[in-house]
């Protein structure tokens, strides 16, 4: 496998985790570098380590694995996103949205990288070098986790509570997505 074809598939599989990071910087007050890093850590760590059992799992359980990683996926992240919007539509003023509590971030962290799992059984076909490929893939969403935190604050410092909602909504939409992918229901449209 080239170094493009890993970084592409890197950027690929850091795209829920770069919005997901995008969302919790949405919802900090003040940038937290402290956050960031263990929302980086979290989702980096994750997309390292979903690959790698993956690999390890290779073709004997492939089947069970792509055969429901959309539903979890998809439930996962719409469990979050409509608790986002319950939260932003509240009342009262928390700050839970932006909590990087450890069930808050192995829910949203396995929600993910479900489908770098999938491609961690690909690589075992493909006989790639894992622990270079996943270190790769992990330090790429590392990277691209605490942009999105950076990002996801300066926009939000503007518009706090419909950044929230929005931010639920992407939750939301994202998992749909994900699920109506593997059910081949998107193969129409041309994105």
């Amino acid at each position: 496998m080239s170094l493009f074809t890993l970084f592409v598939t890197a950027v690929g599989l850091s795209m829920d985790a770069f919005a997901v990071s995008i969302c919790k910087g949405l919802a900090m007050k003040k940038l937290s570098l402290k956050k960031a890093f263990i929302i980086g850590l979290w989702f980096g760590g994750f997309q390292a380590l979903m690959p790698t059992f993956g690999y390890l799992l290779g073709t004997r359980f492939e089947q069970y694995v792509t055969a429901i990683d959309h539903w979890i996926a998809f439930v996962l992240l719409a469990l979050i996103g409509a608790n986002m919007i319950k939260e932003a539509l509240s009342k009262e003023e928390d700050s839970a949205n932006d909590s990087v509590d450890i069930k808050t971030m192995f829910l949203l962290a396995v929600a993910t990288s479900i489908d770098a799992l999938a491609v961690g059984v690909t690589y075992a076909f493909l006989q790639v070098q894992i622990v270079p490929a996943v270190t790769f893939i992990g330090v790429i969403t590392f990277s691209l986790s605490i942009a999105g935190v950076k990002i996801g604050n300066v926009f939000g410092l503007r518009y706090k509570s419909k950044a929230e909602i929005a931010g639920g909504v992407i939750l939301i939409v994202m998992g749909t997505k994900i699920l109506l992918e593997h059910l081949g229901l998107l193969d129409f449209l041309p994105f």
